[in-house]
Protein backbone atom coordinates (compact mmCIF):
# COMPACT_ATOMS: atom_id res chain seq x y z
CA UNK A 1 0.00 0.00 0.00
CA UNK A 2 0.97 3.46 -0.95
CA UNK A 3 0.19 6.22 1.45
CA UNK A 4 0.49 9.84 1.10
CA UNK A 5 0.99 12.42 4.13
CA UNK A 6 0.35 15.84 4.14
CA UNK A 7 0.67 17.32 7.37
CA UNK A 8 0.74 21.55 8.54
CA UNK A 9 1.42 22.32 11.89
CA UNK A 10 0.87 26.42 12.31
CA UNK A 11 2.48 28.31 15.65
CA UNK A 12 1.00 31.84 15.65
CA UNK A 13 1.73 33.81 18.44
CA UNK A 14 0.38 37.27 19.55
CA UNK A 15 3.68 39.11 19.95
CA UNK A 16 7.25 38.43 17.98
CA UNK A 17 8.97 36.02 19.76
CA UNK A 18 12.44 36.28 21.38
CA UNK A 19 14.12 32.57 21.24
CA UNK A 20 12.20 29.55 20.02
CA UNK A 21 14.45 26.28 19.09
CA UNK A 22 11.73 23.22 17.99
CA UNK A 23 13.28 19.94 17.03
CA UNK A 24 11.06 17.99 14.42
CA UNK A 25 10.78 14.16 14.27
CA UNK A 26 8.12 14.10 11.53
CA UNK A 27 10.17 12.39 8.87
CA UNK A 28 9.26 8.41 8.62
CA UNK A 29 12.25 6.10 9.14
CA UNK A 30 12.83 3.01 6.40
CA UNK A 31 12.03 0.29 8.92
CA UNK A 32 10.21 -3.83 8.60
CA UNK A 33 7.35 -3.02 6.82
CA UNK A 34 8.23 0.23 5.24
CA UNK A 35 10.15 2.83 3.16
CA UNK A 36 10.17 6.05 2.59
CA UNK A 37 9.64 6.84 -1.08
CA UNK A 38 9.77 10.47 -1.01
CA UNK A 39 9.49 12.86 2.11
CA UNK A 40 9.53 16.79 2.31
CA UNK A 41 9.59 19.48 4.95
CA UNK A 42 9.25 23.30 4.48
CA UNK A 43 9.82 26.04 7.03
CA UNK A 44 8.34 29.39 6.43
CA UNK A 45 9.23 31.90 9.78
CA UNK A 46 12.21 29.59 10.63
CA UNK A 47 15.56 28.38 9.70
CA UNK A 48 16.73 24.70 9.66
CA UNK A 49 19.98 24.65 11.40
CA UNK A 50 20.76 21.26 11.65
CA UNK A 51 19.90 17.58 10.86
CA UNK A 52 21.39 14.48 12.67
CA UNK A 53 19.92 10.85 13.35
CA UNK A 54 19.38 10.30 16.80
CA UNK A 55 20.10 6.90 19.30
CA UNK A 56 16.58 5.86 18.17
CA UNK A 57 17.28 5.99 14.69
CA UNK A 58 14.63 9.13 14.56
CA UNK A 59 15.14 12.01 11.40
CA UNK A 60 15.94 14.97 13.81
CA UNK A 61 16.32 18.41 12.56
CA UNK A 62 16.34 21.67 14.66
CA UNK A 63 14.45 24.62 13.48
CA UNK A 64 15.13 28.22 14.92
CA UNK A 65 12.43 30.71 14.16
CA UNK A 66 12.60 34.21 12.79
CA UNK A 67 12.63 36.94 16.12
CA UNK A 68 10.64 39.73 13.95
CA UNK A 69 7.44 37.03 12.81
CA UNK A 70 4.78 35.91 15.00
CA UNK A 71 3.75 33.08 12.92
CA UNK A 72 5.50 29.63 11.96
CA UNK A 73 4.46 27.02 9.60
CA UNK A 74 5.72 23.51 9.45
CA UNK A 75 5.13 21.86 6.21
CA UNK A 76 5.53 17.97 5.70
CA UNK A 77 4.78 16.40 2.55
CA UNK A 78 5.69 12.35 1.70
CA UNK A 79 4.70 9.03 0.21
CA UNK A 80 5.72 5.60 2.28
CA UNK A 81 5.64 2.44 0.69
CA UNK A 82 3.50 0.51 3.76
CA UNK A 83 3.29 -3.81 4.11
CA UNK A 84 3.16 -4.20 7.43
CA UNK A 85 0.67 -6.80 8.01
CA UNK A 86 0.69 -8.03 11.33
CA UNK A 87 2.93 -5.21 13.98
CA UNK A 88 5.79 -7.43 13.55
CA UNK A 89 8.74 -5.21 13.17
CA UNK A 90 11.61 -7.94 13.85
CA UNK A 91 14.86 -7.81 15.47
CA UNK A 92 16.18 -4.92 17.40
CA UNK A 93 19.00 -2.17 15.72
CA UNK A 94 19.91 0.84 16.64
CA UNK A 95 22.72 2.59 19.33
CA UNK A 96 20.58 2.15 22.16
CA UNK A 97 20.55 -1.39 23.69
CA UNK A 98 17.87 -3.62 24.75
CA UNK A 99 18.32 -3.40 28.04
CA UNK A 100 17.76 0.59 28.35
CA UNK A 101 14.35 0.04 27.09
CA UNK A 102 13.36 -1.75 30.36
CA UNK A 103 13.78 1.96 32.18
CA UNK A 104 11.07 3.64 33.48
CA UNK A 105 10.66 7.48 33.23
CA UNK A 106 8.56 10.35 34.62
CA UNK A 107 5.99 9.42 32.55
CA UNK A 108 5.44 5.57 32.89
CA UNK A 109 6.90 5.75 36.27
CA UNK A 110 4.41 2.76 38.06
CA UNK A 111 2.79 3.80 41.03
CA UNK A 112 -0.42 1.56 42.72
CA UNK A 113 -2.72 1.33 39.75
CA UNK A 114 -0.10 -0.03 37.42
CA UNK A 115 1.29 -2.30 39.79
CA UNK A 116 -1.90 -3.59 40.22
CA UNK A 117 -2.51 -4.36 36.58
CA UNK A 118 0.85 -5.80 35.74
CA UNK A 119 0.22 -7.89 38.93
CA UNK A 120 -3.26 -9.30 37.54
CA UNK A 121 -1.50 -10.33 34.09
CA UNK A 122 1.72 -11.83 35.88
CA UNK A 123 0.62 -15.04 36.11
CA UNK A 124 -1.23 -15.48 32.93
CA UNK A 125 -2.02 -19.02 31.26
CA UNK A 126 -1.90 -17.05 28.09
CA UNK A 127 1.52 -17.57 25.93
CA UNK A 128 3.34 -14.19 26.36
CA UNK A 129 1.86 -12.53 22.86
CA UNK A 130 -1.51 -13.47 23.68
CA UNK A 131 -0.90 -12.74 27.19
CA UNK A 132 0.05 -8.97 25.99
CA UNK A 133 -2.80 -8.79 23.46
CA UNK A 134 -5.22 -9.36 26.86
CA UNK A 135 -3.17 -6.36 28.64
CA UNK A 136 -4.29 -4.13 25.84
CA UNK A 137 -7.77 -5.24 26.23
CA UNK A 138 -7.83 -4.50 29.59
CA UNK A 139 -6.05 -1.22 29.46
CA UNK A 140 -8.88 0.20 26.93
CA UNK A 141 -11.58 -1.39 29.39
CA UNK A 142 -9.90 0.66 32.21
CA UNK A 143 -9.19 3.77 30.12
CA UNK A 144 -11.49 4.13 27.27
CA UNK A 145 -10.57 6.67 24.76
CA UNK A 146 -11.42 10.23 25.32
CA UNK A 147 -9.99 13.72 24.09
CA UNK A 148 -9.94 16.83 26.62
CA UNK A 149 -9.25 14.76 29.55
CA UNK A 150 -5.25 14.43 29.37
CA UNK A 151 -2.27 16.17 28.38
CA UNK A 152 1.06 15.44 27.08
CA UNK A 153 2.26 15.75 30.53
CA UNK A 154 -0.22 13.25 32.02
CA UNK A 155 1.72 10.19 33.60
CA UNK A 156 0.60 6.58 32.57
CA UNK A 157 -0.36 5.91 36.50
CA UNK A 158 -2.34 9.39 36.58
CA UNK A 159 -4.34 8.09 33.59
CA UNK A 160 -4.75 4.29 34.71
CA UNK A 161 -6.08 6.16 37.57
CA UNK A 162 -8.47 8.53 36.57
CA UNK A 163 -9.68 6.07 33.91
CA UNK A 164 -9.33 8.79 31.01
CA UNK A 165 -6.93 8.98 28.26
CA UNK A 166 -5.94 9.29 24.40
CA UNK A 167 -3.07 7.36 22.29
CA UNK A 168 -0.39 8.99 24.03
CA UNK A 169 -2.05 7.53 27.54
CA UNK A 170 -2.40 4.13 26.58
CA UNK A 171 0.91 3.55 24.87
CA UNK A 172 2.45 5.18 28.50
CA UNK A 173 0.55 2.60 30.42
CA UNK A 174 1.17 -0.58 28.24
CA UNK A 175 4.72 0.34 28.28
CA UNK A 176 4.80 0.45 31.98
CA UNK A 177 2.95 -2.58 32.46
CA UNK A 178 5.58 -4.18 30.26
CA UNK A 179 8.55 -2.80 31.53
CA UNK A 180 7.05 -4.39 35.35
CA UNK A 181 6.73 -7.52 33.19
CA UNK A 182 10.65 -7.69 32.05
CA UNK A 183 9.98 -6.96 28.80
CA UNK A 184 11.64 -4.15 26.80
CA UNK A 185 8.86 -1.89 25.43
CA UNK A 186 9.21 1.76 23.15
CA UNK A 187 6.89 4.11 22.48
CA UNK A 188 5.79 5.02 18.63
CA UNK A 189 4.71 8.03 17.20
CA UNK A 190 3.39 7.84 13.67
CA UNK A 191 0.49 8.52 10.97
CA UNK A 192 -2.51 6.79 10.52
CA UNK A 193 -4.77 6.15 7.92
CA UNK A 194 -8.58 6.45 9.05
CA UNK A 195 -11.16 4.29 7.11
CA UNK A 196 -13.77 6.89 8.20
CA UNK A 197 -12.17 10.17 7.49
CA UNK A 198 -9.41 12.32 6.02
CA UNK A 199 -8.58 15.40 7.58
CA UNK A 200 -6.85 14.34 10.80
CA UNK A 201 -5.85 17.07 14.27
CA UNK A 202 -3.18 15.00 15.52
CA UNK A 203 -0.85 12.15 14.42
CA UNK A 204 -1.05 8.86 16.21
CA UNK A 205 1.01 6.93 18.80
CA UNK A 206 0.95 3.50 20.21
CA UNK A 207 3.75 1.00 21.64
CA UNK A 208 6.18 -1.78 20.77
CA UNK A 209 7.17 -4.90 23.10
CA UNK A 210 10.19 -7.04 22.48
CA UNK A 211 9.75 -11.04 22.80
CA UNK A 212 13.20 -12.98 22.47
CA UNK A 213 12.00 -15.23 19.69
CA UNK A 214 10.59 -12.53 17.60
CA UNK A 215 11.37 -9.34 18.39
CA UNK A 216 9.29 -6.31 17.99
CA UNK A 217 5.85 -6.26 17.94
CA UNK A 218 3.42 -3.23 17.97
CA UNK A 219 0.54 -2.69 19.91
CA UNK A 220 -2.03 0.04 19.49
CA UNK A 221 -4.26 -0.10 22.66
CA UNK A 222 -6.93 3.00 21.79
CA UNK A 223 -8.03 0.79 17.88
CA UNK A 224 -7.35 -2.57 20.26
CA UNK A 225 -4.94 -4.05 17.03
CA UNK A 226 -1.29 -4.70 16.00
CA UNK A 227 -0.75 -2.30 13.55
CA UNK A 228 -1.32 -2.84 10.24
CA UNK A 229 -0.26 -1.25 6.58
CA UNK A 230 -2.23 1.57 7.28
CA UNK A 231 0.39 3.06 10.09
CA UNK A 232 3.55 4.55 9.12
CA UNK A 233 6.40 4.93 11.67
CA UNK A 234 7.76 7.90 12.56
CA UNK A 235 9.57 7.92 15.64
CA UNK A 236 10.75 5.42 19.26
CA UNK A 237 12.16 6.25 21.91
CA UNK A 238 11.26 5.55 25.96
CA UNK A 239 8.09 7.82 25.92
CA UNK A 240 6.52 10.55 24.07
CA UNK A 241 9.70 13.03 25.07
CA UNK A 242 12.00 10.63 23.14
CA UNK A 243 9.48 10.62 19.95
CA UNK A 244 7.46 13.54 20.06
CA UNK A 245 6.67 15.26 16.61
CA UNK A 246 7.77 18.93 17.78
CA UNK A 247 9.53 19.67 20.65
CA UNK A 248 11.52 22.47 22.20
CA UNK A 249 11.91 25.66 23.92
CA UNK A 250 11.25 29.64 23.23
CA UNK A 251 11.83 32.48 25.72
CA UNK A 252 9.48 35.77 25.69
CA UNK A 253 6.05 36.22 26.97
CA UNK A 254 3.95 35.83 23.99
CA UNK A 255 1.29 33.44 23.95
CA UNK A 256 1.44 30.54 21.52
CA UNK A 257 -1.44 29.00 19.48
CA UNK A 258 -0.92 26.00 17.60
CA UNK A 259 -2.92 24.71 14.72
CA UNK A 260 -2.06 21.03 12.96
CA UNK A 261 -3.55 19.49 9.94
CA UNK A 262 -2.76 16.51 8.96
CA UNK A 263 -3.88 14.14 5.99
CA UNK A 264 -3.02 10.36 5.36
CA UNK A 265 -4.65 9.32 2.25
CA UNK A 266 -3.27 5.81 -0.27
Amino acid sequence: MRLHVSHTTEYTYNEPVGYALQQLRLMPKDSTGQRVLSWTTDISGGNKEVSYTDQHRNHVELVSFDQTLEKVTITCKGEIESTLADGVVGKHIGLAPLWYFLRSTSLTKPGPSLKKLAKDFEKSELDDIGRFHAIMAEILNQVPYEIGKTDAATTAEEALSSGNGVCQDHAHILLSVARLLGRPARYVSGYLMLQDRINQDASHAWAEVFFDAIGWIGFDVSNGICPDEKYIRVATGLDYNEAAPISGLRYGTAEETMVVNLKVEQ
